[in-house]
């Protein structure tokens, strides 16, 4: 019988009265089972992961992927127990874990995290697998350990990064950090720690290694350096995790203290976000986190899944349009800051492109994402119809929403409309197993990747809490 989204107490939940936030957080991942998670939660999980690797292996053949490599063999790592996804490569876990966090997020085709409060900004919260599944999968594999050991840490890491996110002031992300790598350090290393087995004390101490390290800032984005972010988070987390099994000591409270992570990075945060939320309820089951059908920044899918809907029920065709108006609320051009983009990075970030491309092919995946499309004479001149600003109507709506306002103008003189909240993808439009296989499926081919080993991949993570060695899983994921 499937398990409730909202599950009994768990020990760490139950206890969960203290202000000492660091305290509750290093609690939950220590006391935390996997079945304290609920059916449904362990299925959205799955997604994600195979979600993940895909993107990983998509994401080694990225330029950024071969200049990755590159470093570590300048680095002269060449041997370890951890496996570089879509290479030959096997390394120490801290440079696996960078390694295959700079793939899955190389293309910013992976995982979001939706946002609860209406003042935190959906889609800009966190990437959640893309810090977590690579440390946990790293140090999973070097301990030898199960499918289902790896999955509850990623789980935990997933947890604890979603709702320290929700937690911290928005000021976080507005005033420029990169929260994929700012809360992506505290999932690795709570991934890392629990594989490890440390106890409450050492799990608080890997939290405080882990809060020193965390860095990233929005600037960099449409660069190479935003999956840097998300790489260098994944090895800090394993980093904390390793010395603070060492006994090296820290503070027991980096979140909350006045001079913590809290304070530091965001003026403030939300006590009640975070203090008795961890698993209550598991962020994956509410408010969710979103699976992207295309390779660009979240808050473009809204608009990208209504223009869809609109070109396919209209028959609209690019040489028809005058002018694209698309509005959002303030927070999303915030973002997507690239008008003219002139790479595939930039692009990536921006909602001109996305419009642009849509009208043009009738699809936006990994082909079209390329530094040749973006360049194109008619996208050039199609990126020039497009306008993009905010709409008063979706600044009303909240920023944990991406509602997304369209007004085409067409040569004939007709004019077509419409708007969306969310994309496909999202928990209004979920993904299902067999759709999100087939993204795999997508990106595998696209990495030139030996198709039945891909299919292994996709039958080992449906079943994984049933893989004896998660070394298995990674094996269908190496070129050796």
């Amino acid at each position: 019988m499937s398990k409730s989204a909202r599950p009994a107490e768990t020990p760490a939940t139950a206890r969960a009265t203290s202000p000492e936030v660091t305290r509750y957080v290093s609690r939950f991942v220590h006391e935390t089972g996997l079945e304290d998670l609920p059916d449904e939660v362990i299925a959205l999980g799955k997604k994600s992961i195979l979600d993940g690797l895909g993107l990983a292996l998509s994401g080694s053949v990225a330029k950024s992927g071969e200049l990755v490599r590159r470093h570590l063999a300048d680095l002269g790592q060449a041997r370890g127990p951890a496996t570089v996804i879509g290479s030959e490569l096997k390394v120490a876990p801290r440079f696996a874990a960078f390694a295959n966090g700079v793939g899955i997020h190389a293309d910013d085709y992976d995982d979001t995290q939706l946002a609860v409060a209406p003042d935190r900004v959906y889609g800009l919260l966190t990437h959640p697998t893309a810090p977590a599944l690579p440390a946990a999968l790293a140090v999973g594999e070097a301990l030898g350990s199960s499918g289902r050991e790896v999955m509850l840490a990623y789980h935990l890491g997933v947890e604890v990064e979603c709702k320290i996110a929700e937690a911290i002031h928005p000021r976080h992300y507005q005033s420029g950090f990169h929260s994929t790598a700012t809360c992506g350090t505290f999932a690795a290393a709570s991934a890392a720690a629990r594989l490890m087995s440390l106890d409450e004390e050492a799990i608080a101490c890997a939290l405080s290694i882990a809060g020193s390290q965390s860095a990233g800032l929005r600037e960099n984005f449409g660069t190479m350096t935003k999956p840097f972010h998300a790489g260098r988070s994944s090895e800090s987390g394993v980093v904390a995790a390793q010395f603070a099994s060492y006994g090296w000591t820290a503070t027991d409270k980096i979140l909350e203290a006045p001079r913590g992570f809290f304070n530091a990075a965001g003026g403030g945060y939300s006590p009640d976000a975070i203090l008795g939320r961890l698993g209550r309820p598991w962020t994956f089951a509410e408010p969710g986190i979103s699976i992207k059908p295309h390779p660009s920044g979240s808050l473009t899918h809204p608009g990208m899944t209504e223009m869809l809907r609109l070109i396919r029920e209209h028959g609209i065709r690019a040489d028809q349009v005058v002018r694209v108006r698309v509005g959002t609320n303030s927070n999303m051009p915030n973002a997507l800051i690239h008008h003219r983009p002139r790479n595939e990075l930039q692009a990536k970030f921006s909602m001109e492109f996305c419009m642009a491309i849509l009208l043009l092919d009738g699809r936006a995946g990994l082909n079209e994402f390329t530094d040749e499309t973006v360049l194109r004479p008619d996208v050039q001149a199609l990126l020039a119809k497009v306008d993009f600003g905010v709409d008063e109507r979706a600044e009303a709506a909240g920023y944990h929403k991406m509602t997304t306002y369209i007004d085409i103008e067409l040569k004939d003189g007709r004019r077509i409309s419409g708007s969306a909240d969310f994309g496909k993808g999202s928990p209004a439009q979920p993904m299902s197993y067999d759709e999100v296989a087939a993204k795999f499926r997508e990106c595998a081919e696209f990495a030139g990747w030996n198709m039945a080993k891909a299919e292994q991949v996709v039958e080992l993570v449906a079943e994984l809490e049933r893989v004896k060695q998660v070394g298995r899983l990674t094996a269908a994921l190496s070129r050796s």
